[in-house]
């Protein structure tokens, strides 16, 4: 499998362009139209308060481990806040449910597109996207729409990225912390990566740590915490990446460079950014043409791969295959391809 089969993997059968674009600019404008006539709900502050921990603690399982059979859990624990909010419940908990609901959407459609269903992410981002209008939620809105944008960058569609992360930033602004602020940035500098606009990925990047720099703790909510320097860093060299693969000896160096200090500040408990840290800097130096180190990490980034179940994990060992093919491959990089092949084989 080379790069673009790998891609072509991810994409499925999602929509792009003005199909997907287009209904979404309602999310800009304020919610209308009187509430539907429902039965009396009985729910309260404390069961809200349970259904929230409920979807950080699944939150918390996309981030290490990726789709698989824990997307059934989440969609059971949606299915119970759809129902109670087919009841007419205090205003106060209302909105909390349809916060709710978008957070549990929101990991949905990761876990489904990680799972490669594209479409079937696509109508969860939706979904997440409807429910934070609902609930006044416009930074996780923009949050939503930043993982439109990124489902889009690994479909090789960086133009419609470009236009998510726009709205995002015009929905969101004045209310977006300076950790969304930061990604926010982040996807943008990835859309201009994968343009080839050096320049620009470069500004975008640079306005991403400067929003960073700002951050605090208490400022914005649990979901946007994983944005740390670590992150960036991760971000940041993965995008460099795809620069070296157009033009090694400029960008190689740099991205392996981004990659590491990422990898000294989160270790193996990141699980799939763990692992798509080591997958990368094995890139990096197959394109530096530092065979020895590049095996070295191509066995630290099988062993990585093996703890979590992501496509997109599965998706980038098999972009890397192809720098261990040839006849004049020696018994170390044999050896490594032998390794990524049985992986990718189970």
């Amino acid at each position: 499998m080379d790069r673009r089969a790998a891609t072509r993997a991810l994409a499925g059968a999602a929509l792009s362009g003005a199909p997907l674009l287009d209904p979404l600019e309602g999310w800009l404008q304020p919610a209308s139209g009187p509430p539907p006539r429902r039965r009396p709900g009985r729910l309260g502050v404390r069961e809200a308060e349970e259904l929230e921990s409920t979807a950080r603690a699944f939150r918390a399982w996309d981030h290490r481990y990726g789709g698989g059979l824990r997307g059934k859990a989440v969609l059971g624990q949606l299915s119970e806040v759809a129902a109670h909010l087919e009841e007419q419940q205090t205003p106060a908990v209302e909105q909390r449910l349809y916060r709710v609901m978008a957070q549990l959407a929101g990991t949905a459609a990761t876990m489904a597109w990680d799972s490669g269903l594209q479409r079937r992410a696509q109508d969860y981002y939706v979904l997440a996207l409807r429910a934070s209008h609902a609930g006044g939620d416009r930074a996780f809105g923009a949050n939503v729409l930043a993982g439109m944008a990124r489902q889009m960058l690994y479909r090789d569609k960086p133009q419609d990225a470009l236009e998510l992360v726009r709205l995002a930033q015009d929905g969101a602004r004045g209310v977006a912390g300076p950790r969304v602020r930061a990604m926010l940035h982040t996807r943008e500098a990835w859309a201009f990566s994968a343009m080839g606009r050096a320049s620009a990925f470069q500004r975008a990047t640079a306005q991403a740590a400067e929003a960073l720099d700002s951050a605090r703790d208490a400022d914005e909510p649990y979901w946007i915490a994983y944005f740390d320097e670590a992150e960036l860093a991760g971000v940041t060299g993965g995008r460099l990446l795809d620069l070296a693969r157009q033009s090694p000896q400029q960008h190689a160096r740099a991205a392996a460079t981004e990659i590491g200090q990422a990898l000294s500040r989160r270790g193996p408990e990141a699980g799939r950014s763990h692992a798509l840290d080591r997958l990368g800097l094995a890139e990096c130096h197959f394109l530096l043409g530092d065979l020895t180190t590049a095996v070295e990490e191509t066995h630290r980034a099988v062993e990585a791969a093996r703890a979590t179940r992501s496509s997109r994990v599965r998706a980038q060992l098999g972009a890397l295959y192809p720098y261990t093919v040839g006849n004049s491959a020696s018994r170390p990089v044999r050896e490594a391809r032998d390794m990524i092949r049985d992986l990718l084989a189970n």
